[in-house]
């Protein structure tokens, strides 16, 4: 059993305290939180103990669950990791590129398992639909949100896009050639609604759009490869598939087929709606951070994978900014 404390008890954290002690394999040491109101409340509500000091519960703990804000993730991540203490980290992995790039000096020197919170990997949907894409030659992504305070600290980028940044990553094995976006900032300082294009030397090409002043929300991506359509709803946890199949014998006269000429012949149109059985997505990533740490193997989100996500969202926001100035000096001012 792996003791495991949680840092950090706000909305998300609350869900994560409540799933851990519904885990076998983990042992909720306790939480903390900076507020202490909070602190006291969820302490009672949970019957868990709160710690007054990070150092304190990192030091009783085996593994450090942090559900923070993410300013605060390289600061909470650095202390856990000198003391060798494995990590869960909710995404972003951090804020600044240059922040990632110590945690992975650190995590490395630590021989420890850290697991970055991507938690749209382990969503039904997409665990449905993975063995189906295989090398997708564009995808569409749509996240959009209706606009919650919670989370205005950062960009869109980091706040939504993130998510599927690191699905397209985890499908598309291949460098990247080219970035271009941009994105405006609505209500808060930093862009709400962002359009990305992502260029891969293999020839797949990314599209994606985030926005959190939406009207309705919408976690959607669609895949499009050699003979099949796959699109994939996060929200709703729905797999939708259009495959072509090549006719072998007589063509049923009722089936939709097509004629692609006589060197190719004909094909068959086949639509599958996928049943994606229902799962906690959130126990789900927890349970196999605790796995990883029992069984000594790699974590399913790794934070070398949590770095290229972040490597790649400010990528994004860096184009985003190059774009806002070219329109300013074409406008001008």
């Amino acid at each position: 059993m792996v003791k495991i404390g949680v840092l950090g008890a706000g909305h998300l954290g609350k869900i994560h305290l409540s799933i851990i002690k519904q885990i076998p394999q983990l042992e909720l040491v306790g939480f903390y939180d900076a507020d202490p109101l909070t602190a006291k409340k969820i302490a009672t509500e949970l019957n868990v103990q709160s710690y007054t000091k990070i150092d304190e519960l990192i030091e009783d703990c085996d593994a450090i669950d942090i559900v923070t804000p993410t300013i605060t993730h390289f600061e909470c991540a650095s202390k856990a990791l000198k003391k060798t203490r494995h990590v869960f980290i909710e995404k972003p992995l951090t804020h600044t590129l240059k922040e990632a790039k110590k945690l992975l000096t650190l995590a490395n020197e630590a021989n420890v398992k850290v697991q970055v919170g991507h938690v749209e990997r382990f969503n039904p949907a997409f665990l449905t639909a993975a063995p189906y894409i295989t090398e997708p030659l564009f995808i569409e992504t749509h996240r959009l949100a209706q606009f919650n305070p919670r989370g205005t600290d950062v960009s869109v980028v980091l706040d939504l896009m993130i998510h599927d940044i690191d699905i397209v990553l985890s499908i598309v094995k291949a460098n990247i050639k080219r970035v271009s976006a941009s994105g405006v900032a609505v209500v808060s300082d930093t862009p709400d609604i962002t359009n990305a294009r992502i260029e891969f030397d293999n020839g797949c090409v990314a599209n994606l759009t985030s926005s959190r002043i939406s009207l309705k929300n919408m976690r959607k991506t669609r895949f499009f490869q050699k003979d099949a359509y796959i699109s994939v709803d996060f929200l709703d946890k729905k797999v939708e598939m259009v495959r072509l199949k090549p006719v072998m014998g007589d063509v049923d006269p009722l089936a939709i087929t097509i004629d692609l000429g006589k060197d190719k012949g004909m094909k068959q149109i086949f639509f599958e709606n996928k049943t994606a059985e229902p799962n906690n997505a959130i126990k789900l990533e927890l349970e196999a951070f605790a796995n990883a740490i029992l069984n000594n193997t790699s974590t399913p989100v790794p934070i070398e994978d949590g770095y290229k996500a972040l490597d790649v969202a400010h990528l994004i926001i860096d184009k985003i900014k190059l774009s806002s100035i070219a329109e300013d000096i074409n406008n001008g001012q």
